[in-house]
């Protein structure tokens, strides 16, 4: 059987149309993909018996003891929040570098997933995504509401929320605007770049049906707004179907506290969607009859379209994947064996398969998914790579629980209008590997 995946082809009878947002009709034959596992197995085994993988082959003289064998290290410090080793200071969240702000207010900053080994995000690397700064708020101070079309309207304290019984799921949490700056060329240098507004969180708190249900949902009752407390107000609308299902009043993320610049005290977690609308410093929830329109569902956070319309509620994550190592900016020592691995995500559902290119999309092969795979959570892929020292473009392309193939920047392009401030960017990204093993975006040239 081909490894190849045929694009475009009739949807099985069991595999689910792609619908909108997902406005890439493009389809994925069935196949066994658990074949691939002992194969891949096998070709690992054999690149791993034939190279030296960059390891210093053993020789007969004596390990050398270091220093670290002959002293004593620091002692344990009375009272000390743990920080990183002073080696890892180049992990950190960096700025975009191709759109300047000045005034850092309504800004962002990036995950480094080049770094990140697993599929969790550590917190001080989630990303950020400001409208109007990090608020500084009192948790014993803080109050946030239930009003609107309810029976009885609540007011909650912090000491309120966490008396409730809670729950710790893990989700992706990734900005609507990832890789807006790379739609029609490469602009960007580093996987950090092209898709660091993405971080991988264990969110803890309560879920929003249970507080929605005490306040008692009025049968009028079919969209929710969530406002935050911060300097722009930013407020979002979500119909009571998505709400009541998994939507998650956040506490806490990591096993700790959230962050100030990550909605410290408290945040609305909606998973899967578009991270603008899991609004944080959250002071008040409404549940009302309509969506009520705010600037950040008409003038920001809309899909352009052909014929000059323009798409609102398009919330949904789709499908998306990339290989953050080798990743632009990196560079392979020399010809042998490599471990190429990533990450893959989708807001309506688990990741089911990975196929990776090293040829530019003329050759698949598929890679091994590594658990656990969790729905609308980033999942990690890998496959082995034996590369012979020529030049070569490498690509990702992953395939959700619904049936729905990660598109193309050139399909997409046939059903969006890509001007202004695009949003919803999840198509494929290629990385090219030049004869000096020098890795670099080629998006849109690929």
């Amino acid at each position: 059987m081909s490894d190849k995946i045929p694009v475009g082809t009739a949807p099985s009878p069991r595999r689910k149309k792609n619908v909108l947002p997902a406005e890439i009709d493009t389809q994925l034959q069935s196949r066994d993909r658990r074949r691939f596992l002992g194969r891949g197995m096998a070709t690992a085994g054999s690149l791993l018996a034939s190279s030296a993988v960059g390891a210093t082959a053993a020789t007969a003289a004596p390990l050398p003891v270091p220093a670290t064998n002959q002293s004593m290290g620091k002692p344990i410090p009375p009272n000390e929040y743990g920080t990183p080793s002073k080696f890892e200071k180049h992990v950190v969240r960096r700025r975009t570098d191709v759109l300047k702000n000045l005034q850092n207010w309504s800004d962002w900053s990036m995950t480094p997933l080049q770094y990140q080994p697993g599929i969790i995000t550590p917190n001080g690397l989630i990303f950020e995504r400001h409208h109007g700064g990090t608020p500084d708020i009192d948790p014993a101070k803080h109050r946030f509401v239930i009003h609107g079309l309810v029976k009885q309207p609540l007011t909650f304290t912090m000491d309120d929320l966490v008396r409730y019984p809670s729950v710790s799921r893990f989700h992706f949490h990734e900005c609507s605007g990832n890789g807006l700056t790379d739609w029609l060329k490469p602009a960007s240098k580093t996987v950090q770049q092209t898709h660091g507004l993405l971080s991988g969180v264990l969110w803890t708190g309560v879920p929003a049906s249970t507080l929605l249900e005490e306040a008692g949902i009025d049968p009028r009752g079919k969209w929710v707004l969530f406002e935050g407390a911060d300097g722009s107000a930013h407020t979002r609308s979500i119909p009571i179907e998505k709400v009541l299902d998994d939507v998650i009043i956040a506490y806490g993320m990591n096993g700790e506290r959230l962050r100030p610049e990550n909605g410290y005290p408290v945040r609305a977690v909606i998973p899967g969607w578009e991270g603008n609308v899991s609004v944080k410093w959250l002071r008040r929830i409404k549940v009302g009859e309509q969506p009520w329109h705010f600037r950040s569902e008409t003038a920001r956070y809309t899909d352009p379209m052909p014929e000059g319309k323009w798409r609102q509620f398009s919330m949904v994550m789709e499908c998306k994947s990339v290989i953050t190592s080798p990743s632009g900016g990196q560079q392979l020592n020399g010809p042998g064996f490599y471990e190429v691995t990533g990450l893959a995500w989708s807001g309506a559902g688990k990741i089911r398969a990975v196929d990776v290119s090293f040829d530019g999309g003329r050759n698949w092969r598929e890679a091994m998914l590594e658990e656990p795979i969790m729905d609308k959570c980033l999942t990690r892929f890998k496959i082995a790579w034996n590369w012979d020292g020529a030049p070569a473009v490498l690509m990702s392309r992953a395939v959700d629980s619904t049936g729905y193939v990660q598109p193309s920047v050139q399909e997409i392009r046939k059903v969006r209008a890509i001007v202004g401030f695009v949003q919803h960017h999840n198509a494929i990204q290629p990385w090219s590997v030049n004869a000096k093993g020098e890795v670099s975006n080629v998006i849109g040239q690929a």
